[in-house]
């Protein structure tokens, strides 16, 4: 039982759960997708951004990458870039890998890429590495309260 999966269930949210077998070193999204068998842009990535304003929870698909000047408009911020791992970990309580967007230590500004609205269902990590968590993009904007852009 992870803090996300407390948190969603708190919030009598509805979720499924999705275990796999985590091997990788990186590239955590392309991994859970290959495992789980879903398309690569059906699992989003949690990352930390940070700038002189704070710092800035980004979810995009594993089949992309994050646009940092994107990401800073749509968070209403000037400049924003990659936080290191370690502090995202400090920050978040989660081990890279497993970062997930819900009940981290410090409630953060939230962004999520708009593709989510194409799936019935997009993949979040769970909490831990080998653990997602199914969501819909309005339930993840609801509970976040996070602001919908094209950023990736």
């Amino acid at each position: 039982m992870t803090p996300a999966i407390l948190f969603l269930e708190q919030q009598k949210a509805p979720f499924t759960l999705h275990q796999y077998e985590c091997t990788a070193h990186d590239d955590f999204g392309a991994h859970a997708a290959s495992q789980l068998q879903v398309p690569l842009a059906q699992v989003f990535k949690t990352l930390l951004t940070e700038g002189e304003q704070g710092a800035v929870v980004a979810l995009v698909p594993s089949s992309g990458k994050v646009n940092l000047k994107r990401l800073a408009k749509a968070a209403g911020m000037k400049k924003l870039e990659m936080m290191p791992p370690a502090k995202a970990e400090r920050l978040t309580g989660y081990k890279v890998g497993g970062i997930s967007p819900f009940a981290q230590k410090k409630r953060l500004v939230t962004v999520l890429d708009e593709s989510a609205h194409l799936h019935v269902e997009i993949l979040v990590s769970g909490g831990k590495r080998g653990l997602s968590l199914g969501v819909t993009a309005d339930l993840l904007q609801n509970l976040l309260d996070a602001v919908i852009a094209e950023i990736a």
